[in-house]
């Protein structure tokens, strides 16, 4: 069973489908079997590359298309490590001249102590990179001014963190992200911040279109174990927010009726 769950419409970005709703990265693990091995068992089929510290194309070391076949799965450049527009459009320009990759993940940074976006950089990077023909999926703060800011510039998909990046805390916003979500006209996807399998549930829950995480499948004592748990908590998230939750209530509602009893 992939992270699509039965009943539902398809994740589609940018007019691709894509069977589930998670998407993970390729940082941090302690070889590229084992990313290899996480992929596989997290069901995702879409996989985030950083462009800058992955080596894609050098056969003297090992290369991550040596166990992550680009045929099999959608590969989403990013521009990790990035701290200036420029510097994040020339980097997904090498990016797509090594391998024809047009579908690409942007994040500008501004701070190396957390990590935040720089949202002016990241708003005028967008619109370079979609007049260039990009499609550009943008990892941004929780401000939903500038989500939406992001949509209107032409991004193909609106990536709120849910806390800093690597930082495992959960979702720390989730009036913020609420708000994105009732506004955006292209799909939500969390990225950043989960740390477990109940923080990715709690993202679609929330009615997020898919979660984006690597270290907290990367670092888990156990990363295969941890991408099967995400995979299910992503099904369930999504399951449990189509079925619509009950009302809470300030006072207990006895699950059998008082009335009419012996």
């Amino acid at each position: 069973m992939t992270a699509q769950t039965q009943d539902d419409a398809p994740l589609v970005v940018a007019g691709r489908s894509f069977n589930s709703r998670l998407i993970i990265g390729t940082g941090k693990y302690k070889t590229y079997e084992q990313n290899a091995r996480a992929l596989e068992a997290s069901g995702a089929d879409m996989i985030t590359v950083a462009v800058r510290r992955v080596n894609l194309s050098d056969p003297s070391q090992p290369r991550l298309v040596d166990f992550i076949d680009p045929k099999d799965y959608t590969f989403l450049p990013n521009t990790a490590g990035c701290f200036t527009g420029e510097d994040a459009v020339r980097t997904l320009r090498l990016a797509r001249e090594a391998g024809g990759w047009d579908l690409v993940k942007l994040e500008v940074l501004s701070d190396p102590k957390h990590l935040y976006p720089d949202m002016a950089e990241t708003l005028r990077a967008t619109e370079m990179l979609v007049k260039e023909g990009f499609e550009v999926m943008v990892y941004c703060s929780d401000d939903p001014v500038y989500a939406k800011r992001l949509e209107e510039a032409g991004a193909c998909a609106i990536m709120p963190l849910g806390a800093p990046i690597g930082s495992g805390l959960g979702i720390q916003n989730p009036v913020n992200i609420r708000l994105i979500i009732e506004d955006a006209k292209v799909p939500v996807i969390v990225d950043a911040g989960v740390g477990t399998a109940s923080d990715a549930a709690v993202g679609m829950e929330l009615g997020c279109d898919g979660i984006l995480m690597n270290t907290a499948i990367a670092e888990a004592k156990d990363p295969i174990r941890m991408a099967k748990a995400m995979k299910h908590a992503v099904i369930a998230g999504r399951d449990a927010y189509l079925a619509g939750r009950m009302p809470k209530k300030r006072y207990a509602d006895p699950s059998s009726p008082l009335a009419g009893l012996i």
